[in-house]
């Protein structure tokens, strides 16, 4: 059974679906449903684009089973620690003129 609140905004069962700019105007009461344990579907031009929960709902999810699971994309590469190529600390520049800037540049 669908129900329609207020502002007009679909909710089937424990999700509600609301749009950006609605969002936007009423987004204290969306807060205060979100932490109450009622899941919002954030939409725009009709499309879902987010998801609006309470700090209970999923979050409970241990570091390393998310590691896990995220070395199990095949897109994501494990880093084995050592610096990635190119990312070399920046060059500390001296302060001075354009021409004492250049002169330090070339060395001289």
């Amino acid at each position: 059974m669908a129900i329609i609140d207020r502002h007009g905004h679909i909710s089937s069962g424990n999700a509600m679906e609301v749009s950006v700019r609605d969002l936007k105007d009423h987004l204290s009461e969306y807060l205060r449903r979100a932490r109450a344990g009622e899941e919002i579907v954030v939409t725009s031009h009709g499309r879902p684009v987010g998801r609006l929960v309470g700090p209970d709902a999923g979050g409970s999810e241990p570091a390393m089973d998310a590691v896990a699971r995220l070395r199990a994309q095949p897109w994501v590469r494990a880093g084995n620690g050592n610096p990635v190529a190119g990312s070399e600390p920046p060059v500390v520049v001296p302060a001075g003129t354009t021409n004492e800037l250049v002169d330090w540049v070339r060395g001289d």
